[in-house]
């Protein structure tokens, strides 16, 4: 059975990995570990198809180490004993290092088994996940292991990646001419969203299923082979990182960026996400700069429920750049904000007595609403009395925004509250 190319072109040595400058460039922590001779416990953090698998091979073949290589989807409990079992043969006499492939499948039980000989220096663990290991594998594992992580691949390292493996396909495929066009590589390198293993194996599905001797890898095929390349998880990391960017770029008044964030939730169809974030961001960021904002964006929002996909996206862009370029505000989020806080922190005591409750009988005999004033008898519908409570009687939650609506608001309160002294 033939072997995958992205397996068979996998690199034997450091020098020849792509991309990673971040951790193996010179003085960067993957190289200095590599360069010591000391292998620590290790989780690698990161996409697919960015090289973990292969550096992990690569360790093991330096550290004269035996290699066992898990799938935490597919292998048990079972295997790791299986591993365990060999520390003290001759096959295991040097050390072994374990490649744990997607090691946040693996349940805790089966995670705390690799403990005792982790810290004994028996096995060498290298995890590799594509989760944020902070959130999904075991905290005693962590506790003893460095996290590395792994970034998604650039376009020129999937390029070098993909003239490299039509270098030796043109050496496997001596009967046949492969030639490319640039433009063809460059769709192909596009579409797979930063993962080499992926870009290599829509090259060789192109070559393998040509019926031709002269071979030419073009844009047109690299077009249908690459389309919805898109990838996304609703209870992944992916998720949470695309809900982030999406907020902070409404907030930071980039209806470009905002745009492009809306585009990936539209294309994992991923409606109720889009909509509760929308909502949230009218009344959390833009705020009293703009109150029309959040109503505007009900009505938005209730457009795209109705409509559903794939027209809901245009009422959707509408919000989106609504709250983009509207003015923005933080000061009902903070002033709910430092409210809660003041009950966590302050004994409030009780609320004044002429603001309680008197529509009950024996209300007026408690001494109830005594002394209350009625705004609305008074001009400007305003008069000046007690509504906090003794102890936060001078305490200030709401701090008015920058902006046009706010400051209007305060102008009139203080030509009011003036006028009533």
């Amino acid at each position: 059975m033939e072997r995958p190319l992205a397996d068979r072109i996998r690199p034997k040595e450091i020098k020849d990995i792509i991309g990673q400058e971040h951790i193996l460039g010179e003085g960067k922590i993957l190289n200095r570990i590599i360069s010591s001779g000391f292998t620590p416990n290790m989780i690698f953090y990161g996409p697919s198809g960015v090289g973990k698998t292969t550096l992990a091979y690569i360790i093991a073949e330096m550290t004269n180490k035996r290699f066992h290589k898990l799938n935490a989807t597919t292998d048990s409990t079972k295997d790791i004993k299986e591993v365990i079992n060999e520390i003290n043969t001759f096959m295991g006499y040097k050390g072994i290092l374990l490649y744990i492939d997607e090691i946040h499948h693996f349940p805790k039980r089966t995670q705390q088994i690799l403990l005792e000989f982790m810290e004994n220096g028996q096995i060498t663990l290298i995890g590799s996940t594509t989760e944020n290991p902070y959130f999904y594998v075991f905290k005693a594992i962590l506790s003893r292991a460095t996290v590395i992580e792994f970034k998604p691949l650039e376009n020129r390292d999937i390029l070098l990646g993909l003239e490299r493996a039509i270098d030796i396909l043109r050496g496997e495929y001596t009967h046949k001419t492969i030639d490319f066009e640039r433009e063809a590589l460059e769709i192909i390198s596009n579409g797979s969203q930063g993962d080499l293993r992926r870009a290599i194996n829509v090259l060789e599905l192109m070559i393998k299923t040509s019926s031709k001797n002269e071979v030419t890898i073009n844009k047109e095929l690299a077009s249908q082979l690459t389309q919805n390349n898109f990838t996304y998880d609703r209870d992944g990391d992916k998720h949470y990182d695309i809900i982030s960017a999406f907020q902070k770029s409404i907030r930071g008044s980039d209806p470009d960026a905002a745009l492009l964030y809306l585009a990936m939730l539209v294309k994992a169809g991923d409606l109720s996400t889009i909509i509760r974030r929308l909502l949230v961001i009218a009344a959390e960021d833009i705020g009293l700069a703009y109150p029309q904002g959040i109503a505007i964006v009900k009505a938005c929002t209730d457009a795209a429920l109705q409509l559903g996909f794939p027209e809901a996206q245009i009422p959707l862009a509408e919000a989106v750049i609504l709250l983009a370029t509207a003015p923005k505000s933080n000061s009902a989020v903070m002033g709910i904000g430092s409210a809660l806080d003041a009950l966590n922190n302050y004994n409030i005591g009780d609320i004044p007595i002429h603001l309680r409750d008197g529509h009950y009988k024996g209300a007026k005999d408690l001494g109830r609403m005594e002394g209350y004033k009625y705004p609305h008898d008074y001009p400007h519908h305003y008069v000046k009395q007690q509504y906090m409570p003794n102890s936060l009687s001078n305490k200030k939650f709401y701090i008015p925004g920058n902006n046009k609506y706010e400051d209007s608001i305060e102008k009139y309160w203080l030509e009011i509250k003036n006028k009533s002294k």
